[in-house]
């Protein structure tokens, strides 16, 4: 972790902002990088921003320059323990939108009693990366209807909100499935990079209660584990308690709270 300098006598008027690249700022005191800020889209299609600097000068003279420029509207997610980033945000106009739990989830199937779980008769999973790609769509789109004809978008992961054009399987190889002789009943998505994440465990309204979404955590947890992850890492929104029992009940923890915040 990098220690930040003190900086003696910084003021709003010693910064100067520099774009440096596209959607790249930095904050500079005679010359010293004493802020940086960064906006990029995410998969969903929605613009994220994020500003690191060492002072609240530098931050708001940042998030002064970066907000003139892009368009609205503006996503930021921190973790909820950082007052002073959440304090520096709101200065700048953006309002809390909503609040995830972060989820460690351990892999090993002796801790996470998934490892007799076998998905109900009729039903195989699917492993990721051998799914079909229109059966695949097909299940998503109906679960996202049905979630959106219900609980809203509000209670889903931040990241899984549809893109503006509908489309929202990114990266089919990332997606295992629970599969009748017909159609796909639920999905589970896990990305490997950086850290093992769930992203997604999601299964039909007339098919739930069947432990299909169980199913689908045995495989994907005991996947990662037998490739070498001892956890993996998911987000649940906080009034999703179907979603907190669920992993609870496998002997997930949660480790912090983030803030999605919105202008």
């Amino acid at each position: 972790m990098n220690t930040k300098p003190f900086i003696s006598g910084l003021s709003e008027n010693a910064v100067m902002i520099t774009r440096v690249a596209d959607r790249q700022w930095h904050a500079l005191d005679d010359d010293l990088v004493v802020g940086r800020g960064h906006a990029e889209h995410r998969p969903d299609g929605r613009l994220f921003v994020s500003i690191d600097a060492w002072h609240d000068a530098a931050f708001d003279r940042l998030a002064e320059a970066m907000l003139a420029v892009l368009p609205v509207p503006l996503h930021t997610v921190v973790d909820e323990a950082d007052v002073e980033l959440t304090a520096g945000w709101r200065r700048a106009g953006f309002t809390i939108r909503r609040r995830e739990w972060e989820y460690v989830v351990p892999t090993d199937p002796r801790v996470t009693g998934l490892e007799a779980v076998l998905p109900p008769s009729g039903v195989t999973i699917v492993p990721a990366g051998q799914a079909d790609e229109s059966l695949l769509r097909a299940v998503d789109r109906a679960i996202r209807d049905e979630v959106d004809a219900t609980v809203g978008w509000q209670s889903m992961p931040a990241e899984v909100i549809p893109r503006p054009e509908g489309d929202t399987i990114v990266d089919p190889s990332t997606y295992a499935v629970a599969a009748a002789p017909d159609r796909y009943l639920g999905l589970i998505r896990v990305v490997t990079r950086n850290r093992p994440r769930i992203g997604l465990v999601a299964v039909r309204a007339d098919e739930q209660r069947r432990g299909i979404a169980r199913a689908l955590l045995a495989h994907a947890l005991g996947t990662l584990h037998r490739s070498g992850s001892a956890a993996a890492w998911t987000e649940v929104h906080e009034s999703n308690q179907a979603a907190s029992v669920l992993f609870e009940g496998i002997g997930a923890r949660p480790m912090s709270s983030n803030l999605e915040l919105v202008r």
